[in-house]
């Protein structure tokens, strides 16, 4: 409880940065012996981790080779008279669309820099794009796939169909409030 007090001050308080807070959490958690090193290695979601270090060069060549500005030109294209906050909904969409095959951290890493170019083929602040992007990948409550889904699919002995039947209509929601309070937050 101490460490989590600790790292939230420092978050909140921003005397370091949050991967520095975190890191020293983890420190913390070890020299309090909360956890060990066979504990902390096998808490590692290795599939998790492959799936982004595989990711991260694919968005790397997206980018190069200018996929990014493709896709930001066709998406502010297909929504070029419907204003901000369609294409706000549409990214929301295609995120959640993607999220339903890969992992929600893949996910951002390959949908940020699409929604950081449109954002400035806009002219518009890059956060209310940027944090959409991070809510719908947040928002796999469609698939067990999500790993944290997976373990309640196997607790609950919920099938896909019942992921489904809740998750459409929570996603839904959760696209509806998004679009409109992000940009109230973070001002386009």
């Amino acid at each position: 409880v101490f460490t989590l007090v600790v790292v939230v001050a420092l978050m909140a308080t921003g005397i370091v940065p949050n991967v520095h807070a975190a890191l020293i959490g983890c420190l913390m958690m070890g020299i309090f012996k909360c956890i060990d090193l066979d504990q902390a290695y096998r808490a590692i979601q290795w599939k998790s981790l492959i799936m982004i270090v595989g990711m991260l060069p694919f968005a790397i060549a997206l980018e190069r080779t200018g996929g990014v500005d493709l896709a930001a030109h066709a998406l502010v294209g297909l929504t070029a008279n419907t204003g901000v906050y369609s294409m706000l909904a549409l990214l929301f969409a295609i995120t959640v669309a993607l999220g339903l095959f890969v992992s929600g951290t893949a996910n951002a890493v390959l949908l940020i820099p699409v929604a950081l170019a449109i954002a400035e083929e806009l002219q518009a602040s890059p956060y209310p794009f940027a944090m959409t992007v991070a809510l719908a990948c947040s928002s796999s409550f469609m698939t067990p796939i999500a790993p944290v889904n997976s373990l309640v699919a196997t607790a609950g002995n919920y099938s896909f169909a019942d992921f489904l039947r809740i998750g459409l209509p929570l996603t839904l929601i959760v696209l509806v409030v998004s679009v409109f309070m992000v940009p109230w937050i973070f001002p386009l």
